[in-house]
C-alpha cells in the first residue's frame, strides 16, 4: 500500500475512528487504529504481539482492529463492493467476453474456507471436512479480479447444497431480483437465438440455466473437452482473485483466533481492501508470490445437487456448440485438449 493510498484510506475512515479524549488520557490517533488493523490482516502476527509492537494496551489493540474492519465495511462498501446493477452485469460480462472469450459471463463463482478457532459451544457446526473449523466465504469475481457478489459467515459444515441454495446470490438468481440483464444472442451465432446470462462454477455448483459447471467423467467427447477447457480458462479468475486477496493479507493463511461474528465483518473488510488496492501490474508478483509459498485457503466442496433442469443441460449444449462452432471458437483451443 503506497502512502497516497494509505492517506485516501484514512481520509474515508478518519471520522468513523475518532474519539474524544478526556483529562485522563489522550485518544488513539485514527491513523495509529488504522496501522494496526492493517497490520493484523497482513501479516501473521497475534493481538497481543501487536500490543506489544505499538506499546498499546491488549484491550485497545483488540477494539481497534474491530472499530477499523467496521469502519471498512461501513464506509466502503457502497463505493468498492455495490450491489451490482444491470449496467454492472453488462460491462462485466463484455469484459469477460474481451479478455477470456467467454460472453454472456456475469462472474466466475467459488467457495473458500477461512479457518478459525473453535467457538465455544459451537460443537460441530464449524467443523469441515478437512477437520479444521471454519466460515464460509464465497465469492463472484470478474475478469479483473475484483469482488462482485460475496457472501460470508457460512458454517463450515453447511457445504452440501446449503451454502450456495441459502445464500443472497443464489436466491437472488432463482427470484431473478439482482437485475440481472436479460437473455441476447452471442457474438456472430445468430443462428443459436438467444442466450441467458450465466455464471461460470467448478464440479461443485449445481448447473442451473444461470450457473455452467464442466461436463463431468472422463471418457468426454472432443466438443465437451473443448467446453471443460473454456469454462475452466474463465473460471480460473476467481482463483487468481483469492489467491491475491490470500497473498496480500496473509492472515488468511492462518487461524483467526476471534469470535465468528468478528470474523465475518474482517473477512468483509478484506474483502473490500482488496478491490480498493486492486492493481493490474501488482496482481501476477502477488499471484506468483502465492504460488511458491504453495498454501491455499480449502476449497468448499459440494455446494449444489447435481440433477440439473433440461433447461439447463440444453444451455450448456448451446455453449458448447457456440465454443465449436467458427464464429466461437478460439485459435489455441485445439492444444489444450
Amino acid at each position: 500500500m503506497s502512502a497516497e493510498q494509505m492517506d485516501e484510506l484514512l481520509s474515508l475512515l478518519g471520522p468513523e475512528l475518532t474519539r474524544q479524549s478526556t483529562n485522563y488520557r489522550a485518544a488513539i490517533e485514527p491513523k495509529q487504529r488504522l496501522a494496526v488493523a492493517l497490520r493484523y490482516l497482513a501479516s501473521v502476527d497475534s493481538l497481543i504481539s501487536l500490543a506489544f509492537s505499538y506499546r498499546l494496551g491488549c484491550t485497545t489493540v483488540t477494539n481497534s482492529v474491530h472499530m477499523v474492519y467496521a469502519a471498512i465495511e461501513k464506509m466502503m462498501m457502497e463505493r468498492f463492493l455495490p450491489r451490482p446493477t444491470e449496467d454492472t452485469w453488462k460491462e462485466v460480462a463484455q469484459c469477460f467476453w474481451e479478455k477470456l472469450n467467454f460472453p454472456n459471463c456475469l462472474g466466475a463463482i467459488d467457495g473458500k474456507h477461512i479457518v478459525i478457532q473453535a467457538p465455544p459451544l459451537s460443537g460441530s457446526q464449524y467443523f469441515n471436512y478437512k477437520k479444521t473449523f471454519s466460515i464460509v466465504l464465497m465469492g463472484l469475481v470478474d475478469a479483473d479480479y475484483r469482488f462482485r457478489v460475496i457472501q460470508v459467515g457460512d458454517f463450515g459444515r453447511t457445504n452440501y447444497g446449503g451454502t450456495y441454495a441459502g445464500s443472497d446470490l443464489g436466491k437472488g438468481m432463482e427470484t431473478k431480483t439482482l437485475h440481472v440483464p436479460t437473455s441476447t444472442s452471442l457474438p456472430d451465432a445468430a443462428h443459436l437465438g438467444e442466450m441467458p446470462f450465466v455464471m461460470v462454477g467448478d464440479a461443485a455448483f449445481p448447473l442451473k440455466p444461470y450457473l455452467m459447471r464442466p461436463y463431468p467423467g472422463k471418457n468426454l467427447t472432443y466438443q465437451k473437452r473443448i467446453f471443460n477447457y473454456r469454462l475452466s480458462r474463465a473460471r480460473m479468475v476467481v482463483e487468481n482473485a483469492f489467491g491475491i486477496l490470500a497473498a496480500r493479507w496473509r492472515i488468511f493463511h492462518r487461524r483467526i483466533n476471534l469470535h465468528p461474528k468478528n470474523v465475518d465483518t474482517l473477512v468483509v473488510a478484506g474483502c473490500i481492501l482488496h478491490n480498493f488496492l486492486l492493481a493490474p501490474s501488482e496482481n501476477q508478483s502477488l499471484l506468483d508470490e502465492e504460488e511458491q509459498q504453495g498454501i491455499h485457503m480449502a476449497p468448499v466442496r459440494n455446494m449444489g445437487g447435481n440433477r440439473p433442469s433440461r433447461e439447463a443441460c440444453d444451455v450448456r449444449e448451446a455453449f458448447c456448440t457456440f465454443f465449436n462452432s467458427p464464429e466461437g471458437s478460439v485459435t489455441w483451443q485445439d492444444r489444450m485438449v
